[in-house]
């Protein structure tokens, strides 16, 4: 087989989303295999030794070890970057692989990063707690005030960092004034655009400058794997990224990396079948006299509805919800749940329930919980490929039992 690594299609492509999914960024062997065929291959072997020199020193493109480059991963990569509209991708082990390499590698001592304060509790860490240890300062603000963007920013602003919709409730951030904001300050914007996944969302059309994933959630989507991605322009990839995972080895395998890319073909028709099901959950949770806060994206009651319609192409798989009685009511809600089980994954395609106070969120202090909106009684739930009614049905009783 060429040892060339996958081109990968523009976002001026003619072809849809779906079509990209399943076409885009295919390499064959010699075989002419109809699916793709998996390299599980640590390193590569070259003919020549002046073929050896090329490969290390950039000029020739092809493959040298797994740990940065690999043809399941290069395929992943390609696929990802012809749906996302973007340049070019580095795939990553982990979802926080993915999060802490594109902040971390193009960073400095003196540098200083702002990040909404709304994040999962492990992109906070690395915001709050690590970029400090190594002389980067850090600003948490509200994420939906742009005024606190404005004035969060300093000379020393390299880059902001957010997620929207955010976890776990839901807040949907101005993707397009925030990145103006970073822009005018001489910063980039980095979105986890995890929870809005890329059938929804796209960051980098309203002006972030790289986007993240957990490939474990939405993109594998059938509990199998772990895995992550960073996209961007063929700049920052090459800059700060490409030499940073080839040095330091947060890399995902092969393995994983196949499996992923078996997963994109039905990303487009699990993300729809999800989000049908969230919204009829949503719709049959709102006038429930157990539940004292519903929050979903795709609702005309949610806090940023028209922000919503603005940037998004639909809502979200996950529905926030608050049942009364606080902890103990919420953990016998999640105790009486017969489908739905108890996990921190998900867009799976089986539906999965979270307590973040007590999970995701334990880490924070109780006021910064409160802060955000997670009380002792917010239960996060992920809808899967059930059908909608029995969803419903298992909610219902299960609430009776709260």
């Amino acid at each position: 087989m060429s040892a060339s690594k996958p081109a990968t299609q523009s976002a001026a492509t003619p072809y849809r989303p779906e079509t990209r999914l399943i076409h885009s960024g295919v390499l064959r062997s010699q075989f002419s295999e109809t699916s793709e065929a998996l390299f599980l291959t640590q390193g590569f072997v070259y003919a020549t030794a002046e073929e050896c020199e090329a490969r290390f020193k950039g000029d020739d493109p092809g493959f040298i070890y797994s740990r940065f480059s690999n043809p399941n991963i290069s395929m992943f990569e390609s696929r990802m970057c012809a749906l996302e509209g973007a340049e070019a991708a580095r795939a990553t082990a982990t979802g926080m692989a993915a999060v802490t390499t594109a902040i971390l590698a193009p960073l400095r001592a003196g540098d200083h990063v702002v990040a909404s304060k709304a994040m999962f509790g492990s992109c906070r860490y690395v915001v709050e707690d690590l970029l400090p240890r190594y002389g980067i300062e850090s600003t948490l603000v509200d994420g939906l005030d742009l005024d606190q963007w404005r004035k969060a920013m300093r000379p020393n602003t390299r880059s902001c960092f957010l997620e929207s919709p955010t976890n776990p409730t839901l807040d949907v951030l101005d993707i397009g004034a925030i990145a103006e904001v970073a822009h005018d300050a001489g910063a980039r914007l980095i979105v986890d655009n995890v929870f809005a996944t890329p059938i929804w969302q796209s960051p980098l059309q309203l002006g972030a400058d790289v986007v993240v994933y957990s490939a474990t959630k939405h993109i594998d989507g059938q509990g199998r794997c772990l895995g992550g991605v960073i996209l961007s322009s063929d700049d920052f990839i090459q800059e700060h990224i490409h030499n940073f995972m080839r040095q330091t080895g947060p890399s995902i395998s092969p393995f994983n990396a196949w499996t992923l890319v078996k997963g994109l073909e039905t990303l487009a028709i699990r993300v729809r079948q999800q989000t049908e099901n969230a919204a009829a959950i949503a719709d049959a949770l709102a006038a429930h006299p157990k539940i004292s806060r519903l929050i979903y994206p795709g609702r005309a009651d949610h806090p940023q509805a028209e922000l919503v319609k603005k940037q998004m192409r639909a809502g979200s798989t996950l529905i926030g919800f608050e049942v009364e009685g606080g902890k103990p009511a919420a953990f016998r809600f999640l105790n009486a749940l017969k489908l739905a089980r108890i996990s921190n994954n998900l867009g799976d395609a089986r539906s999965l329930v979270t307590h973040p106070a007590t999970t995701t969120h334990q880490r924070l202090p109780i006021e910064a919980r409160a802060e955000l909106g997670i009380s002792e009684g917010f239960i996060r739930f992920s809808a899967g490929l059930e059908h909608a009614d029995d969803l419903i049905a298992d909610i219902d009783a299960a609430l009776e039992k709260a």
